[in-house]
């Protein structure tokens, strides 16, 4: 046959769309074309699978070869289309056949195949980023089909449930394996796990029993946390050991983490304990957010479905901060191209910490503060009042007083974590989600508000003159917060205490 037609997949973000890779060979002069909106490394592709057919013992053909990515108006990037185009060649020139009836050739039926992976010029398949992307996007359009790829490639994508992924180490592999001489292997997938308990524990954190509070609150519900104080009094503690406190994640959830963190170039094992992300305060929009010419996930994707930590909060850009509103608002983060225009999930957990001022040492009590009120007002107005009004718990954290090291050791890790679950999963049957994501509309019958509660709530509001977000922000806290307590509605004192949580700095 001269024509043949092989299946592969591009990515627009996290999303794996089918793109079909037709291939002629035809009479005329050599030639080798690629169409269909390629990108630079798609079209660096012809140097590499010349270089690959003929090192690996076939004959790479001497007339008109066209090859077209479609649909042609998706942009194509990366060397993952190396192999199905010289699949495509191989097809069309008829240097790939079964034996049929009578010993006579039968034409390769490829049809439930897709097809992955990068080509060496000696004919080797090489292993290719967001191989999980791709499973997920093939097992969800069509799960009866199997998915050929790199051996280095290949154990990731296994993890998807109810996929067949067959492992290739060359060329010369797929070749025998559509010819019907040696079947590639099936690879098995491993069975995903938690990571090792952490070097760190809750009960390291003594004293601070508002904090240790606060953080349980925040791991229950899945709220947002901005921690204030002076240095030393436990914040980047307490926040590098809330993942401790966190349940596991579904199996679902984890292969999106790990998808997303192939797409951002850092290919893992996946794991079912929640990522935990804590970028530099000198970091650029597009390394919180996303972006790049061919778009990538930033910081708030690869911590979806974990905690994203914002050490010394104002002294972050303020324009990357201003950047978070949308996101913590919708759980995800549209990029836009001139191009493409691409969506990354970024329904993460923000913890955050600052200072009370420049200096360090506002409210100390024996240390004075050495800031005039203007650089104190100056320093608070980085963080604006709508990203505040975004945060679910805002607590000042005091200096901590004499005789601190000889406290008691407070609750391990362990004990808090078993609580946390135990609140995630009456919310989770109440209502399919945690308290944190809920809908306006869901509130009212999520929360189960006595009179009294909505009462105080509304008399509060006024006084503190909140936004309609807030009040909505309050009353979620209020109900993990009753969720913690195993009360089946929420009441006056989840409403003081939640209310506590937002001191209107």
């Amino acid at each position: 046959m001269s024509l043949a037609v092989v299946a592969t997949r591009a990515l627009r973000g996290l999303q794996a769309v089918p793109v079909r890779v037709e291939v002629h060979v035809g009479p005329g002069l050599p030639a080798f074309n690629l169409v269909g909106l390629p990108g630079a490394g798609v079209r660096e592709s012809r140097d590499r699978v010349r270089s690959a057919i003929v090192s690996s013992g076939y004959e790479f053909p001497a007339g008109r070869v066209t090859v077209n990515l479609a649909p042609a108006d998706l942009p194509k990037s990366s060397g993952r289309f190396d192999l199905p185009i010289a699949l495509g060649v191989l097809l069309a020139s008829g240097q790939i056949a079964v034996a049929g009836a009578r010993g006579k050739a039968a034409a390769v039926d490829v049809s439930s195949l897709v097809f992955a992976g990068e080509l060496s010029l000696t004919g080797a398949v090489v292993a290719i980023d967001a191989a999980l992307a791709i499973a997920l996007g093939v097992a969800q359009d069509a799960p009866s089909f199997q998915l050929v790829l790199p051996r280095h490639s290949a154990a990731a994508a296994a993890a998807v449930p109810g996929l067949t992924v067959l492992s290739a180490n060359t060329l010369q592999d797929v070749v025998a394996h559509l010819s019907g001489e040696v079947p590639m292997p099936v690879v098995q997938a491993h069975a995903a796990a938690a990571l090792a308990s952490a070097q760190v524990c809750l009960s390291e954190v003594r004293g601070q029993a508002v904090a240790r509070r606060v953080l349980e609150v925040a791991a229950a519900g899945a709220h947002s946390l901005l921690m204030s104080g002076p240095p030393g009094t436990g914040k980047s503690m307490l926040a590098q050991r809330l993942p401790t406190l966190l349940p596991d994640l579904s199996t679902a959830n984890a292969l999106e983490v790990v998808a997303l963190a192939g797409l951002g170039g850092q290919p893992a094992g996946v794991c079912l304990t929640p990522p935990f992300r804590a970028p530099h305060h000198s970091s650029s929009v597009a390394a919180l957010v996303g972006g790049g010419v061919i778009p990538r996930p930033g910081e708030i994707s690869l911590a979806h479905h974990g905690v994203l930590f914002l050490d010394e909060l104002p002294e972050f850009d303020r324009r990357v901060l201003e950047s978070l509103r949308e996101p913590l608002e919708t759980g995800s983060v549209s990029i836009a191209r001139a191009a493409q225009s691409v969506v990354f999930p970024a329904r993460f957990q923000l913890v955050a910490a600052m200072n009370p001022c420049p200096c360090g040492w506002l409210g100390h009590g024996r240390k004075p503060c050495q800031c005039t009120p203007e650089r104190i007002d100056r320093y608070r107005a980085r963080l604006s009042g709508p990203l505040l009004d975004r945060i679910d718990l805002q607590v000042m954290l005091g200096a901590i007083g004499k005789g601190w090291s000889d406290l008691p050791a407070g609750e391990p890790s362990a004990v808090v974590r078993a609580r946390v679950v135990a609140c995630r999963e009456r919310q989770l049957a109440r209502q399919g989600c945690t308290n944190a994501a809920l809908l306006p509309s869901q509130l009212p019958k999520a929360a189960r508000a006595s009179p009294d509660a909505l009462g105080l709530l509304d008399q509060v509001a006024h006084q503190q003159c909140w936004s309609g977000r807030v009040v909505h922000r309050v009353l979620r806290v209020a109900r993990t917060l009753a969720d913690l307590a195993a009360c089946p509605e929420v009441g006056r004192d989840h409403i003081a205490e939640a209310a506590q949580y937002r001191p209107g700095w």
